[in-house]
């Protein structure tokens, strides 16, 4: 897409990471066949959180002066937008007060303020039933523990809060005045049923929550109010309409899948700070089984849920990196990838979700003390720590993707890997070989594509999510990764089973 190139206005997608944002742009071009989406980067801005005293909190108001900024930008290219969507992770938010002003700075995910909380939470609600009322993954960041967490340091802010928004309806409601909730993002909280498609307000009463926080949440692809004359005014936009697509980032993502065979289920892997392997089912998936497995079952985009695992991603990849970038290294991400595959295979192995991984100060150091712990020879130069991690990575998703495919009672034919994760080739083939199956990875930016789609299906551009997973096949062909060397990726899965037995 060229700026102001002529055509009908793009709609523009917001994308909130954990680490940074983009604008991306998009709209249709041709017909019939040759019909595709064509994208375009407007903008990138980082998303720094902020540490004061012991607390650690995402600078909101940062992030809605960015995306602003984005909005303007996007009228100096394209001299006006057919609509706006914005998506963010999941479990996070803001609270408002009288009046509709913020309430401080919102929670960062990792702040330490949940630890214990789970625990508190299981002995009014136990596990059990928690997971049967919301079939969520059990986490310790998961909405309903800050919550609980705030409740139980007598926080003032539950007192004055009047309404509560997660972090993307909080950044629409700066643009638009309207409150609205969002189905795909609510269903991460653990305070949402799955089965009336509102808040769970009998489990909050129980364990002391105000419900009349919550907002109603709309379908994914419902509009949701108009930019306010003052966000007008700033960015020399007129009244376009902002669409509550599917907010959750990985809902976004998965709903990019190029999945072509609407007959066929299959398998993801939404890949970048975490890893979300999993596929799409028409109802919850809420057993014994899948409670043991620690699943978990969001709603989706076009009425699925998506039945998958939450496991640490690149995060480890990234941590390392900033780990040497503090000693003054600079080095490329292709560099770094050369290191990884210069390195001798199978040398050690960790279990990415080991709370050592969670957020230590020394990525590098951490992995190699986990080696040591679990009596393996710890990784010696970067090249090797590198290898280790992506060995690891590739060697859990494998380990993943077979218990969603015990509890769909499915083997899935390969698996559609989707997201930044794509970017890196290495994890890709190695993912592959773990599996001895195709890895189908791209499109890379598969959840502002996500997002577009869902605005294009409320503009009533496409039809559904199946036409728009076409396009997208169409638009961005995947790599294709073929598995190799099977019996010698064969016995590393078997040690690597050993190390997750028994590590602390």
């Amino acid at each position: 897409m060229t700026p102001g190139a002529a055509g009908p206005p793009p709609a523009l997608a917001f994308d909130l990471g954990a680490s940074g944002g983009r604008a991306v742009a998009g709209r249709l071009t041709g017909g019939g066949s040759g019909r595709r989406l064509v994208v375009e980067e407007v903008g990138r801005f980082p998303n720094d959180p902020v540490r004061a005293r012991d607390r650690l909190h995402w600078d909101i108001l940062r992030l809605l002066h960015e995306v602003k900024g984005g909005l303007a930008a996007a009228r100096r290219a394209y001299g006006g937008l057919a609509s706006v969507g914005l998506d963010s992770w999941a479990v996070d938010f803001g609270l408002l007060g009288r009046h509709g002003e913020l309430l401080g700075n919102p929670y960062h995910y990792r702040d330490p303020h949940t630890t214990g909380a789970m625990e508190r939470v299981w002995a009014v609600a136990p596990r059990a039933e928690v997971f049967a009322r919301t079939g969520i993954q059990m986490l310790p960041f998961n909405t309903l523990y800050q919550l609980h967490a705030l409740k139980a340091a007598d926080s003032p802010l539950l007192d004055a809060a009047e309404s509560l928004l997660m972090i993307p309806d909080l950044l629409r409601y700066f643009l638009t005045g309207e409150r609205h909730g969002e189905r795909t993002n609510a269903s991460t909280t653990q305070c949402f049923s799955p089965f009336t498609n509102d808040w769970d307000r009998d489990l909050l009463g129980r364990l002391g929550l105000p419900g009349d926080l919550f907002v109603p949440a709309v379908a994914p692809g419902t509009p949701a109010g108009a930019l306010l004359p003052s966000v007008r005014e700033e960015t020399g936009l007129g009244a376009v309409p902002v669409v509550a697509v599917a907010e959750h980032d990985t809902a976004s993502a998965v709903a990019a899948a190029p999945a072509t065979d609407a007959d066929r289920p299959f398998a993801y892997l939404s890949c970048g700070t975490w890893s979300l392997i999993g596929t799409e089912v028409a109802a919850p998936v809420i057993t014994e089984r899948a409670l043991a497995e620690n699943v978990t079952n969001e709603i989706g985009a076009g009425g699925t849920f998506r039945l998958l695992k939450n496991m640490t991603g690149l995060w480890i990849v990234q941590e390392c990196r900033r780990a040497w970038a503090r000693e003054g290294q600079s080095r490329s991400h292709e560099d770094d990838l050369a290191l990884a595959a210069a390195a001798p295979p199978f040398a050690a192995a960790i279990d990415p979700d080991d709370p050592a991984f969670v957020n230590p100060p020394d990525m590098p150091r951490a992995i190699r003390e986990f080696c040591r712990r679990t009596g393996q020879a710890a990784p010696g130069n970067d090249g090797a720590v590198l290898r280790c991690a992506l060995e690891s990575l590739a060697l859990k998703h494998r380990a993943v993707l077979e218990r969603i495919e015990g509890l769909v009672g499915t083997r899935f034919a390969g698996l559609h890997l989707v997201g930044g994760g794509a970017r890196n080739g290495l994890l890709c083939q190695w993912t592959a070989d773990a599996l001895g199956r195709p890895v189908w990875a791209g499109p890379e930016e598969a959840t502002a594509i996500g997002n577009l789609l869902l605005q294009l299906l409320a503009l009533g551009q496409l039809a559904d999510l199946g036409e728009g997973r076409r396009l997208v096949a169409a638009s961005f062909p995947p790599a294709t990764y073929h598995p190799a060397d099977p019996d010698a990726w064969g016995r590393a899965y078997e040690r690597f089973q050993q190390v997750i037995g028994q590590r602390p």
